[in-house]
C-alpha cells in the first residue's frame, strides 16, 4: 500500500522541486502541523511538497497504557531511560519509506528535508543522521536524540555534514530543555553542524520560530 495514503499531502503550487516530510508529536496526527504551512509564507518558486505522516497506533505505557498515535513507547518520565528501541527503529523505517517515495518521484535526496516536533523530532533525528544518502537538512523542534549510544556504530557518512536546526521552548515541561541541549551538545561533539535555537515558550511552537524554519527551510532548499 502507498504510504502516503497514511498521511496528509500539500502539493505545491508550482513545479514539485522539494519535499519536507514533517512528523507530529505524541497523541497527535499528521493534520497537526498542516496550518502552519501557510504561516511560513514560503516562495513558490521552491516547489516544496509537504508530507505529514500519521504515527502508528500503539499503546502507551507512561499514558496508562492507553492506545494513540505514537512514533514510540513512552516508559517513563525519564525519557533517556528504558527507552523503546524496538519502535523507534520501526519508525525510522516508516521515514525511510516517505524519502523512498519522494526520490521515486524524482526529487533527490538533497533536495528532501526531514522535520519533527517532539517525538517526531526525536524519530527525525535517529532516522535522519543514518540514512544512506545525502538530505537537505534535519528540523528538530521540542526533541531529543534518543538511543545516542548507538549513533557511532550506526551514523551514515553521507550525513556526517547535514545541516541540523534545533528549536526548543525554555520553558518545555515534557521535554525538558536541558535534554534537548544536551543531545545539541552531543551532536556539536561528534561533528554534526547543530544549530541551536531557544523560544520563550513551553511545549508549542511559536511565531519567530515559525520566521526561523522558513529562513531556514528557504536556505536549504533554494537552488
Amino acid at each position: 500500500m502507498d504510504s502516503k495514503q497514511n498521511a496528509v499531502i500539500i502539493e505545491p503550487r508550482s513545479t514539485h522541486k522539494a519535499s519536507v516530510i514533517w512528523l507530529h508529536g505524541l497523541g497527535a496526527d499528521g493534520h497537526d502541523f498542516e496550518p502552519v504551512v501557510p504561516e511560513l509564507h514560503l516562495p513558490d518558486v521552491l516547489g516544496i511538497r509537504f508530507i505529514f505522516p500519521h504515527a502508528p497506533v500503539r499503546p502507551v505505557t507512561i499514558n496508562a497504557g492507553i492506545s494513540m498515535r505514537a512514533w514510540y513507547d513512552v516508559r517513563q518520565p525519564d525519557l533517556s531511560k528504558q527507552e523503546d528501541a524496538e519502535s523507534i527503529d520501526d519508525s525510522a523505517r516508516i521515514v525511510n519509506s516517505y524519502i523512498k517515495e519522494e526520490l521515486a518521484c524524482g526529487i533527490s535526496a538533497d533536495k528532501i528535508v526531514i522535520a519533527g516536533f517532539s517525538q517526531g523530532g526525536a524519530i527525525i533525528l535517529f532516522s535522519g543522521l543514518r540514512y544512506p544518502e545525502r538530505l537537505a537538512g534535519l528540523l528538530a523542534l521540542s526533541a531529543y536524540l534518543p538511543l545516542p549510544d548507538r549513533l557511532a556504530d550506526e551514523a551514515h557518512a553521507e550525513n556526517a555534514e547535514v545541516p541540523v536546526m534545533m528549536l526548543h521552548g525554555i520553558f518545555d515541561p515534557v521535554i525538558p530543555i536541558y535534554l534537548g541541549k544536551r543531545s545539541c551538545d552531543f551532536l556539536q561533539q561528534a561533528g554534526y553542524p547543530v544549530e541551536w535555537r531557544t523560544y520563550p515558550m513551553q511545549h508549542a511552537v511559536c511565531p519567530q520560530e515559525i520566521r526561523d524554519i522558513s529562513l531556514w527551510l528557504q536556505k536549504r532548499l533554494s537552488d
